[in-house]
């Protein structure tokens, strides 16, 4: 499989992360304030119900992705999980997004669970699947770029479409995305189940103590793994504090919209760079490399104040530029980890791996919140009294520098590069014989696909 994907297939392959990107912006941002005041449940109801929703989300990930690596369906286990998942998610959408006039806590309750099971059942097999379209170090890098630049430019289409069409209210903008989601999703996941195929995977994967025994030797997954939530969390602090600061340090809140644009557009525009980096840097290296760029350009923020819109916009477009490459070059070492498991005998669980990948994701997001809120509180922070804005500007361009810097040691020297992924993939499909010399299964002074603990090789 290492010829490029065909540039229709590679299309329609990205265009479902356009819609699926859409729907996370009503879910985070529009849905808690439209139930707790238009619907009328009050802020501690809704925060108690969302919380136990997520919570939900983040336990259905690995469940679905290591059912998934072992179900039979009629499409394949990818595309006939997002086939099963779809409905749901539409279904769930409608209900949630324009609920009725008598609708109360269970109904929020009920149709929140079921909206992140369809999510979970369609992003999921989405991404494992984007994992085992190519076994190439840098096609992958490509696969994922796309679906992560439709992504990027879905989350820009959420923000934008509602005030574009004079709906700006919460629950006028959940009915905008509502009707934008029924005609998208159908659109763009029949296109890719129609037009991009499923291959066939190395092997079953193996039974469940087995499988946990080789994940917990899986030492690159869990340096990847750390190194991710560390960079989410990262960059999650200052998306959180996004509103505050722009309304009290900057104090230009009437420019939210078109910075948060400008943001956005960056990262759309600054991906093909990265990815051509990746073909001579490596991947590890330039993702690496782009965390530096956004951790130097964030390190000027604490020097801003009120009325610096010009250089504020100009640091949101440098930092934007490293957006789209931080989340498709991870999720492209994501897929070479799995060759560890694969070329160690785990069978095909890209999406057990994802499913963990996803958890990571959604406990970087509740980190930021939980970090950022009480340290603000703590420092007595005031925005209208104009207290405790230095700690606003420490907590959203400083300490996500500091943990950046922590992500980037962990990935610098990543053990996965270019010549070990190859090393796996040809122990995976058996490219040599087994007693060549040098090959992966052969004499312990060959290249030996699982990781040797007493070599102190990660």
């Amino acid at each position: 499989m290492a010829e490029r994907l065909p540039r229709g297939q590679l299309l329609a392959y990205g265009l479902p992360g356009l819609p699926l990107a859409v729907l996370g912006l009503p879910l985070y941002v529009y849905l808690p304030g439209f139930y707790a005041e238009e619907v009328g449940l009050g802020l501690t109801l809704t925060g108690a119900l969302l919380l136990i929703a997520r919570i939900w989300d983040m336990v259905t990930d690995p469940v679905v992705g290591s059912l998934g690596d072992r179900l039979h369906l009629p499409l394949g286990r990818r595309r006939g999980l997002m086939l099963l998942g779809a409905p749901l998610l539409l279904i769930a959408a409608t209900a949630l997004f324009l609920p009725p006039a008598d609708a109360g806590g269970g109904h929020l309750l009920l149709w929140s669970l079921l909206i992140y099971l369809g999510w979970t059942l369609v992003t999921l097999p989405y991404t494992a699947w984007g994992a085992e379209l190519s076994d190439d170090y840098d096609e992958r890098s490509r696969i994922t770029g796309i679906r992560e630049g439709a992504v990027v430019l879905g989350t820009l289409v959420a923000a934008l479409l509602p005030p574009l069409l004079g709906r700006d209210e919460p629950g006028q903008a959940l009915a905008v995305l509502t009707t934008f989601l029924w005609l998208a999703v159908p659109l763009t996941v029949g296109l890719a189940l129609w037009r991009v195929p499923e291959p066939v995977t190395s092997g079953e994967p193996i039974p469940w103590r087995e499988g946990l025994t080789l994940l917990r030797g899986n030492r690159p997954f869990f340096r990847l793994l750390l190194a991710y939530a560390a960079n989410g969390t990262a960059n999650a602090l200052p998306a959180t504090l996004f509103l505050l600061f722009v309304e009290h340090i900057i104090q230009r809140p009437d420019w939210t919209g078109t910075l948060l644009g400008l943001y956005f557009v960056a990262g759309i525009a600054g991906l093909p760079l990265w990815l051509a980096l990746a073909r001579r840097w490596g991947k590890h290296r330039t993702w690496a490399a782009s965390m530096l760029w956004a951790a130097a350009i964030f390190a000027t923020v604490p020097l801003l104040g009120a009325g610096d819109l010009v250089a504020f916009s100009l640091i949101v477009v440098l930092s934007g530029l490293s957006l789209g490459v931080d989340m498709a070059l991870p999720a492209s070492i994501q897929a070479d980890v799995v060759d560890e498991d694969t070329a160690a005998g785990g069978g095909g669980r890209a999406g057990l791996f994802f499913g963990l990948w996803g958890m990571a994701t959604k406990l970087a997001l509740a980190l930021a919140v939980g970090i950022a809120f009480p340290l603000l509180d703590l420092a007595g922070f005031d925005g209208p009294a104009g207290e405790g804005l230095l700690a606003l500007a420490l907590l959203y361009g400083g300490l996500p520098v500091i943990i950046k810097i922590t992500a980037v040691a962990l990935v610098w020297d990543f053990p996965v590069d270019r010549t070990r992924q190859h090393q796996l993939q040809g122990s995976i499909h058996h490219e040599t014989d087994p007693s060549t010399p040098g090959h992966p299964g052969s004499d312990p002074g060959g290249l030996d696909p699982r990781p040797d603990p007493a070599s102190g090789r990660l």
